[in-house]
């Protein structure tokens, strides 16, 4: 059991969090680290905090964060910490409450540990290998829907805008939702049913979620269907498909049908 490491990571959500909320209302400088990649005060700060509490608690574990100059020190680990101190820039810069703190802990390239927080929404979801998932302390688990057709789709909002839903809007019921590990968290709680990206994710958008929907009962692959690794040198994953497991296989017709992976259309 994860005990411990769950404690530590949820306490060190909320008080990134607390700094996140801070600055929400407040005055803040915006930076793009690159294209389309904004950054403010509060994710150096949150991920500072962050940090500083996993480090302290877990000396010995390995650390990867979008705000961290990466090394290859982590390679050398068993376990490692995969952290994105504020994984919805756009949003919170946005002024739309849908970003979250989100915490994960990978053994041997799997996820066994996640935690996001919505200090907005004071929605904190938190699971661990063995324990279940809870938001705000109440268990929950993915939907039970199984016809895709009756399913809600968590989309991004870029994503959507630059037209890479347009073939599926047709067919599914789509639901514009802010981060990426926000929309994760959503499906392990069962208030969306599944997602799916073709364009490529870093690991910290994503591990936090991929714990949570695993233990939450769901499933959690990249396009073709392959399980995701996590702590790899190259830290961009290519896409994903994320669902409440029932849903998982006919997604992937539904892409192979589009043709939008390696897989033969049924």
């Amino acid at each position: 059991m994860l005990t411990r490491e769950l404690t530590v990571a949820v306490e060190a959500a909320r008080a990134a969090g607390a700094i996140v909320r801070g600055w929400y209302t407040g005055d803040y400088t915006v930076r793009q680290k690159s294209n389309d990649s904004p950054v403010t005060e509060a994710d150096v700060e949150a991920n500072a905090c962050i940090q500083a509490a996993l480090s302290r608690a877990f000396p010995d574990d390995g650390w990867l964060s979008e705000e961290t100059r990466d090394s290859d020190e982590r390679l050398g680990k068993a376990r490692v910490w995969i952290v994105d101190p504020l994984d919805g820039t756009k949003e919170f810069v946005n002024h739309i409450p849908e970003f979250c703190v989100s915490i994960g802990l990978v053994e041997h390239e799997v996820p066994i540990l996640g935690v996001s927080y919505n200090p907005v929404r004071e929605e904190l979801f938190a699971g661990a290998r063995g324990a279940g998932v809870t938001l705000n302390g109440a268990p929950v688990q993915v939907s039970g829907v199984r016809d895709i057709a009756a399913a809600s789709f968590l989309a991004s909002r870029s994503e959507s805008a630059r037209g890479e839903w347009d073939e599926f809007q047709s067919g599914l019921h789509v639901a514009l939702t802010g981060s990426v590990a926000y929309k994760l968290a959503l499906i392990a709680g069962g208030r969306g049913d599944a997602t799916f990206s073709l364009t490529p994710k870093n690991e910290w958008d994503i591990c936090a979620g991929a714990a949570l929907i695993i233990e939450a009962g769901g499933r959690i692959t990249d396009q073709d269907g392959r399980p995701l690794r996590f702590n790899q040198r190259q830290t961009r994953l290519p896409g994903l498909i994320a669902s409440n497991s029932h849903l998982h296989q006919p997604i992937l017709e539904l892409l192979a049908r589009h043709g939008k992976t390696g897989l033969r259309p049924a």
